[in-house]
């Protein structure tokens, strides 16, 4: 007799299945915000956060792919952020003369972000990524330092005579109309907003098929197998420092990207904003969603940005609150019969369903 497929068996393996959720989730979410937007029903808060969480989400997605499926701990994704943010702003205040505020604009500013954080994720990946241990974390945590004072000292103008660069202190002098695009600790300021959430639903949208597409792929059985043991992988002739570094470049382009959408959100972003702290709370987001799992990395990064705000009412208590939400949740994800008794609760339902 044949085996009737219940709701929870559609999308065939449990592969199919996550990649279902994950982008079922997406829409969704999207669609019910919008509605929320066209009546009305969402508040001025929550909707200024929209596009930090597409933000965050794509760069927990990315570091995601780095961590979780590569097995190699990045402790620089803000850094990464840091490099699409302020070269998007660039991009979008030299083109803002040639090309009007808009889509347009905004795209070619997240790609020029995230080709430049890609090309720096393959500058420090050329080194690092043949060594083994955790140099990886050292070398990332170093380059969000660096990266951080970089841009704390760094003067970008831009007028008629073209655009001028400067560290340490300004010592250049701009035509009348010109602009400064980046002014040292000041960061960017004067920065036309152009993001909108429709792009950073795009944005997650096309972060999820990079990444899936990526795991599922050849190249992703290889970073896997390099993962769970480099030895057997390097004995049947698998590149580990090609397939490494196509995880980690993957990863530094995704942070750049939701870095020069996070950027263009603002009329002033300092570069204190990507800091140490900033890329603890990432990995805190991909590790409370689950290693390799980019359902839970989404709904874990929504759930952890919305909460302090929910809190907020409870001004004297909502960071306890939250201190202890983190943990509960940390120690219910790590806990071996919680999980298995989740798992056979759905089975039960699927076979009751059958």
């Amino acid at each position: 007799m044949k085996e009737k497929k219940s709701l929870l068996s559609f999308g065939g393996d449990k592969k199919q299945r996550g990649r279902f959720l994950s982008f079922a989730i997406v829409i969704i979410a999207y669609i019910a915000v919008e509605i929320l937007m066209k009546t009305g029903n969402l508040n001025s808060l929550f909707t200024s956060l929209l596009v930090p969480i597409t933000c965050y989400v794509v760069a927990a997605i990315g570091l995601n792919l780095n961590v979780g499926v590569s097995g190699e701990l990045n402790l620089g994704q803000a850094g990464f952020m840091s490099v699409g943010a302020f070269c998007g702003v660039c991009v979008s205040g030299m083109l803002a003369a040639s090309i009007p505020a808009g889509i347009p604009r905004l795209i070619i500013a997240i790609i020029c972000g995230a080709i430049l954080a890609a090309l720096f994720g393959f500058v420090i990946g050329i080194p690092v990524l043949t060594l083994q241990g955790d140099y990886l974390a050292i070398v990332t945590l170093a380059f969000g330092q660096i990266i951080k004072s970089i841009f704390m000292n760094a003067y970008i103008g831009m007028d008629s005579e073209g655009l001028h660069v400067s560290f340490v202190q300004s010592n250049f002098k701009l035509q009348p109309g010109g602009k400064m695009l980046l002014n040292g600790p000041m960061g960017a300021t004067g920065t036309q907003k152009i993001a909108n959430f429709t792009v950073g639903a795009v944005l997650i949208i096309i972060a999820l098929l990079i990444v899936y597409n990526m795991m599922f792929s050849r190249s992703g059985r290889a970073i896997m197998a390099a993962r769970d043991n480099r030895i057997a992988a390097e004995s049947v002739g698998i590149p580990i420092s090609r397939t490494k570094m196509l995880a980690f470049v993957t990863s530094a382009a995704l942070a750049g990207a939701a870095g020069a959408l996070y950027g263009l959100n603002y009329s002033t972003l300092v570069p204190n904003k990507f800091d140490f702290n900033t890329s603890i709370l990432i990995l805190v987001y991909v590790v409370l969603g689950g290693l390799g799992n980019m359902t839970g990395t989404i709904i874990s990064t929504v759930v952890l940005i919305l909460l302090p705000e929910l809190l907020r009412s409870l001004q004297d208590y909502r960071m306890l609150i939250y201190a202890v939400v983190l943990i509960v949740i940390m120690l219910v994800t790590n806990n071996e019969w919680l999980m298995t008794k989740w798992k056979s609760l759905f089975a039960g339902k699927a076979k009751g369903g059958a």
